[in-house]
């Protein structure tokens, strides 16, 4: 019998083990999709809307397609990248496809080393995020545990009075199980687009708020690159000049999450130069009131202590989409192990 527990215990580690690294697979992204690695024709927001759909981490891997003797990549600095200066890369591939992988968090700038390719958009910025290997097991002891008292009630039933029958944790349990449900909407800015100079001109990001009905607790999201672009919330005078002088608050990390907090027109545009006057800015109608009865839902979530006058900004990143494959994976050790003991004790 131990010889079997210790070898039913070696497989489970071995399971486990398993379920981590699955959790922690590289995902592999081709850079610009079908466009592949060229010089693309509606200039550098090309590359720079395709990354703002993406969500890169430590470990996943860029495949650039081109033509061997046509195009190169070089790993930059933010410097050369801003400049397309070719003359010190970090790295440099020549052989088409390559195959690069993020090894660091934080921001990455490449480019094509040919003649004037960077200058007509051949250039990528991404922002990588540390790799999360958690794995999500805790859901599973918390819903094995209400198995256990079932089994414990029985026993307990013969030998105690009636008067302790009602176990007062259990109908607790189903009393706080419903969460209230919230009417409060995302919307991602420009939706794939992102946000970006758009190659359509200033109407671009007017049409996408067209049709939308914004309210008071709805949050916009805007996609952008670190050190590529910036949103910040601006007064009306400043945005139809696109004067970059006043602000009333600026975020340049991305994605930046702002929860509208009170009623009326707000504006918002990048302040890198010419971006606004390029298009990058959107007006947005919100309707409702600015009652206290929201505020409380909705500040109690980012944890923060006072609510501000304008627009507030939600650092924090959206869920990762992968945690329902996770938490499938996270249950078959669980399965694994209750079909092993069951055949042990029959």
């Amino acid at each position: 019998m131990a010889r079997k527990l210790s070898t039913l215990v070696a497989f489970a580690a071995i399971i486990f083990a398993l379920l981590q690294h699955v959790s922690m697979a590289q995902r592999t992204h081709i850079v610009g999709d079908a466009l592949a690695w060229t010089v693309p024709s509606g200039g550098a927001a090309a590359y720079s809307a395709w990354a703002s759909r993406k969500t890169f981490a430590v470990g996943d891997i860029l495949v650039f397609n081109f033509t061997t003797g046509l195009h190169s990549v070089a790993e930059v600095s933010k410097a050369a990248f801003d400049s397309c200066n070719t003359s010190s890369p970090i790295s440099i591939s020549t052989n088409g496809p390559t195959n690069i992988t993020l090894r660091t968090a934080g921001s990455h700038y490449y480019l094509c080393t040919i003649p004037s390719h960077c200058a007509l958009g051949q250039k990528l910025a991404i922002n990588v995020s540390a790799a999360s290997g958690s794995i999500s097991p805790a859901p599973q002891p918390a819903a094995s545990r209400p198995v256990t008292p079932p089994t414990a009630t029985p026993v307990m039933a013969p030998s105690v009075s009636p008067s302790t029958a009602p176990t007062p944790s259990v109908s607790v349990a189903p009393a706080t199980a419903p969460a209230p449900a919230s009417a409060a909407q995302t919307y991602i800015v420009g939706d794939n687009m992102g946000w970006n100079v758009p190659t359509t001109g200033p109407v671009s990001y007017q049409r996408w708020a067209n049709g939308k009905s914004f309210k008071v607790g709805d949050t916009l999201v805007f996609n952008f690159v670190n050190g590529a672009h910036n949103v910040a919330t601006v007064r009306k005078a400043a945005y139809d000049s696109c004067n970059t002088t006043s602000l009333i608050n600026t975020i340049s990390t991305g994605p930046a999450r702002i929860t509208l907090t009170n009623s009326g027109e707000h504006y918002y545009m990048c302040t890198f130069p010419t971006h606004c006057s390029l298009g990058q800015k959107l007006a947005i109608n919100v309707t409702g009131t600015d009652a206290a009865a929201p505020t409380p839902s909705i500040a109690t979530t980012p944890s923060s202590s006072t609510v501000p006058l304008g627009d507030s900004p939600v650092t924090s990143p959206p869920p990762p989409s992968a945690s329902a494959p996770s938490l499938v994976l996270a249950a078959l050790p669980v399965t694994f192990l209750s079909l092993v003991f069951a055949r042990l004790f029959n």
